[in-house]
This record gives C-alpha cells, structure tokens and sequence, in this order.
C-alpha cells in the first residue's frame, strides 16, 4: 500500500518540491558520513521520489528510534555503536538481523518498526556465485560478524577468524564453529576476506595490505569490505594476482540498494545502483 501510494515516480523523473508530503529517511551514527546521504538523495532525484534522506548523530538511542516512530520517519539507517542497541527498541526483527544480533536497517510501517541487516544480506547475495571452499576472515567486530554469518549460512565449509583481540576473535569463532588465529602470517584458504578497516583512505593503515602478499596469492578469490577507496591495497593486489574480486564498493552498494527498496518500495537498476554509488564517494 505504501509503495502504491507514496513511492510511484513522479512524471518526468524529476523529484517534486519539498513538502509535507516529503517522505524523511535517515541515519543514526557516532561518526556520520556523506556516503547514504549522497547514494539515497542521487535516486530519488532520478526516480523523481518524494522522499529525503538525512545523517544524523546521537547520544540518546531510545529517544532517536522513539523519534524515528513517532514522527512518522519512514526509514533508519543505524551504524556503529547502535547495531545492537536498537534490536529492543523495535517490534519486528527479522532473520537477517537475528543471525548476527545486530541491526542496519529499520524501516516504519505507520508505528510498526521492522528491524533488518542487509549487509548480511548483501554479502549472501555476493557470495552465492563462488565455490563452497574454505575461507579466512580478518576481523572481529560488528561487519566481521555480518560476512562470518553469512558464509557460514551460505554453506561455506569452514573458516579461520583471524583477529588481534583475541577474546572478541575467538568469541566470534567459537559461535559460528570456525578456528581462530591470532595473526594473518601463515593463514590461507581458497576465499580470503578483510573485515577490517585495514586500507581505508583517511586510516592509519591505508597504505596498508590486510593479509600477507602470499596469503592472497594462494587464494581464488578475495573479498574486502572497506568501501572507501574501492581500490584498496588488497583489491589491487589481488586484481593483479588474477583473483576473482568483491570489493567493498559492491557489498556497500548491494546493501543500500537493499534498504532503499525498503524505504521506498522501488528497486533501482544494477545500472543507476552503480551510479549512485559512484556518487556516494564523491
């Protein structure tokens, strides 16, 4: 009914006026960015949606998400630290969510908030492709989690966390039966993952490879999720290597594309997807 009523583009694909009738979507972090706000606002000006899309920090969840129903807010993004936070502040959660205990996506049905993760379900998505092998993960927090999960749901065999916290390493490992190490020397598998912000522009180690050059020579195939700058040290090399690729460009990409059908009810193309993203990195 929603998406009937409110998300049919507009004539001309021009985005109306703002008005009362806006729709507001937004996103709570500690450390907002102008990554969704830019990926939203680009597709509803092509689609000629009424919506609007705005960052928002906080040091009050329960009063963000209590706002969020109250005032009618259509849609919530939630990062870093509130993932977790706002799995009791709303009605529904689903599977996607409930697999790794923690939210990215909230979406209000008249006071009705359904709670969902589609960074776990972009990586299913991402995944599906490859071969069922092996892998090792680099990583331990609330995404390392999220691709964990997901592989491991997907069918992949088995798989080694790596991570120097090694309480939170091998707290992860042990929930989901995989092995843990504590550094990345010696650790191969045919599918290699970073889930670290190991090559992240504007990061202490943004020059940096998240495993060992000979690490991602014996893998088939790599998957980082630093989004920013999509060629990151480890996409280069294993570019060059000749391995098959999923950067965190398209795992970032998948999940927004995920959460704006959602919002909306309007699913973009692959190719306006991957021109709004292009825009969200600015």
């Amino acid at each position: 009914m929603f998406a009937a009523a409110c998300s049919r583009p507009y004539p001309g694909r021009v985005r109306p006026p703002l008005s009362k009738d806006t729709r507001l979507c937004i996103s709570v972090a500690a450390r907002p960015s102008n990554i969704g706000t830019r990926f939203h606002n680009h597709l509803y000006d092509v689609l000629g949606l009424d919506f609007l899309y705005k960052a928002f920090t906080t040091t009050d969840i329960a009063a963000a998400i209590g706002g969020v129903r109250a005032l009618g807010i259509r849609g919530c993004s939630v990062s870093m630290p509130f993932k977790q936070a706002v799995t009791p502040l709303v009605d529904v959660v689903e599977d996607s969510a409930r697999a790794i205990g923690s939210v990215n996506t909230i979406v209000n049905d008249s006071g009705r908030l359904t709670a969902s993760n589609t960074d776990y379900i972009a990586v299913r998505r991402l995944v599906d492709p490859l071969d069922r092998t092996p892998f090792v993960l680099h990583g331990s927090g609330g995404m390392a989690k999220a691709v964990a999960t997901a592989l491991v749901d997907a069918g992949f065999p088995s798989g080694t966390v790596v991570a120097r916290n090694e309480a939170a390493g091998r707290g992860l490992a042990a929930a989901l039966g995989l092995s843990y190490a504590p550094s990345t020397e010696g650790v191969t598998a045919p599918l290699v993952v970073n889930a670290t912000p190991i090559g992240m522009t504007g990061g202490p180690h943004a020059a940096d490879l998240a495993f060992p050059p000979s690490t991602v020579e014996a893998a088939t195939a790599v998957l980082d999720v630093v989004a920013l700058p999509a060629l990151t040290p480890l996409v280069l090399a294993a570019r060059v290597a000749g391995k098959h690729v999923i950067s965190g460009a398209e795992v970032i990409a998948l999940q927004a594309a995920e959460q704006f059908e959602r919002y909306t009810g309007v699913r973009p193309t692959p190719e306006q997807v991957a021109e709004a993203s292009a825009v969200s990195r600015g």
